[in-house]
């Protein structure tokens, strides 16, 4: 089937199965247009009627029936066109991220092929820098009630908050 962009008015072939009767969204890929198409009428072209010798006997009608493809992309022509499914595929060739099991053999075991995922050094940083952050909530909350039960450690708890205001009021300076 030739479609025809409705903006550009360039034509594009499309498969007779790929527009059903309800309309498809497609795309002009020159100018980008979307529009529904639903499948375009034709009039079928005349039959040339052939005469043939008469026979003898019964006649059989031969009747050459069309062959039917399965729809692009529906489950039968993924099946046909990949031997099962997409994910069954990428399993196989290895392009797949999960765990793969090869075929066994008489003498060997499975092997798993996996990737190892690493934490990466930003990823320590930011992590390391959660926990700092949530530790120093956590002794400011807490504060009164640290010094209440240790009064030995009142001056090193506010000697160290008094740093870590000179420390934050350093870093806006900075920023400013």
């Amino acid at each position: 089937m030739i479609i025809q962009c409705t903006s550009c008015d360039k034509k594009f072939n499309v498969p007779d199965a790929a527009i059903t009767a309800s309309g498809r969204l497609v795309q002009c890929s020159s100018c980008g247009n979307k529009w529904t198409q639903y499948p375009i009428k034709t009039k079928p072209a005349p039959s040339k009627v052939y005469t043939t010798p008469k026979k003898v006997g019964p006649v059989k009608n031969k009747i050459n029936k069309k062959k039917t493809s399965p729809v692009p992309y529906s489950k039968e022509y993924m099946q046909q066109k990949w031997g099962g499914t997409l994910k069954k595929y990428t399993e196989e060739k290895g392009i797949s991220k999960k765990i793969v099991q090869s075929k066994k053999t008489k003498k060997q075991k499975p092997i798993q092929k996996t990737e190892k995922v690493r934490f990466g050094f930003f990823n320590y940083i930011i992590t390391y820098s959660i926990f700092i952050t949530f530790f120093i909530g956590i002794l400011n909350f807490e504060r009164s009630r640290i010094s209440r039960k240790f009064p030995v450690l009142e001056p090193y708890l506010d000697r160290f908050f008094e740093s870590l205001e000179i420390f934050k009021l350093l870093i806006l300076d900075f920023f400013r």
